[in-house]
């Protein structure tokens, strides 16, 4: 698989989302472990995660101890993987989604991942999503305090707007290597985003980058978009490929990260790294549903 950088180490193009497998209608611990290991035997050095990947309020970090115990098993398979995790984003378990950005607790949330990850340090942290309720600056200041102290390698932010972008990294001192948005054909609103990130030299990861677990299930993205269907039936490959090969021929510095809960659509998705689109494809995608 092509390779893209993320603060200086590199991934495969094309990532593995982990939270299909530990939230609602996630499969069983068999087949999670198949698809994971799928994933590697495809090229695929990303992994992303987080403790709120989960659903009761007993099971907080269910996604990180399931990814770490595949890529134990695995053994040396999984060497050059580089798991990224989240904090600042809560399932209380009554499937409602909180917030907190407070600095001790992302400090104490980083810590206990790492401990479930069974790592000396998390190879790439982010702050999952902004909290009203703290200033930006301080909550990103966590993440610069956690490089310093060794618990994280790299540190990255999620669901950040282009003022986010540029104060994080202000915070940071230069060292944010990662912004982690929503984007997909049907949701290009973080394309402004991603434009900074390839300004800036720094690594931009789509989440549901096919548009949803709802929709990635049904397998309608060529219905909605009927560009895609048609460079996929020209192609002969799935609809999703095209989707993940047209992002990724957007910047250098995309590296989407589809989810997956079965091994045939992390093979499937790995193999847009290696599906090069023409111009004249990328312009048709690129206007449809615009």
């Amino acid at each position: 698989m092509q390779t893209r950088s993320i603060g200086g180490r590199q991934v495969g193009a094309i990532g593995l989302g982990g939270m299909p497998m530990s939230i609602e209608g996630r499969p069983d611990t068999a087949r999670s472990i198949a698809t994971i290991h799928a994933a590697l035997d495809a090229g695929v050095t990303l992994i992303d995660t987080a403790d709120a990947y989960h659903v009761g309020a007993d099971e907080v970090g269910h996604n990180e101890e399931l990814i770490a115990t595949a890529l134990r098993s695995a053994g040396s398979a999984a060497d050059d993987v580089l798991v990224a995790t989240k904090g600042g984003h809560l399932r209380p378990g009554d499937g409602s989604w909180t917030r907190n950005g407070d600095p001790a607790y992302l400090k104490q949330a980083a810590k206990a991942s790492a401990r479930r990850l069974g790592v000396d340090a998390i190879g790439l942290y982010q702050f999952h999503r902004p909290d009203p309720a703290v200033p930006y600056a301080d909550s990103v200041g966590a993440l610069a305090d956690l490089l310093d102290d060794g618990v994280i390698q790299m540190a990255g932010i999620s669901n950040a707007d282009p003022d986010q972008i540029r104060e994080a990294n202000e915070v940071l001192g230069g060292r944010l290597v990662s912004v982690q948005n929503q984007f997909s054909p049907r949701f290009r609103s973080s394309l402004p985003e991603l434009e900074l990130c390839a300004e800036l030299g720094i690594a931009f990861l789509p989440w549901s980058p096919l548009g949803g677990i709802a929709l990635a299930r049904s397998g309608e993205l060529g219905a909605d978009f009927a560009a895609f269907l048609d460079v996929a039936r020209e192609r002969e490959v799935s609809p999703f490929r095209v989707a993940l090969a047209w992002e990724l021929a957007l910047a250098p510095v995309v590296v989407p990260i589809p989810g997956a809960s079965r091994p045939e659509s992390v093979t499937d998705s790995a193999a847009a790294a290696e599906l090069v689109l023409s111009d004249d494809e990328i312009a048709r995608l690129g206007a449809a549903g615009a």
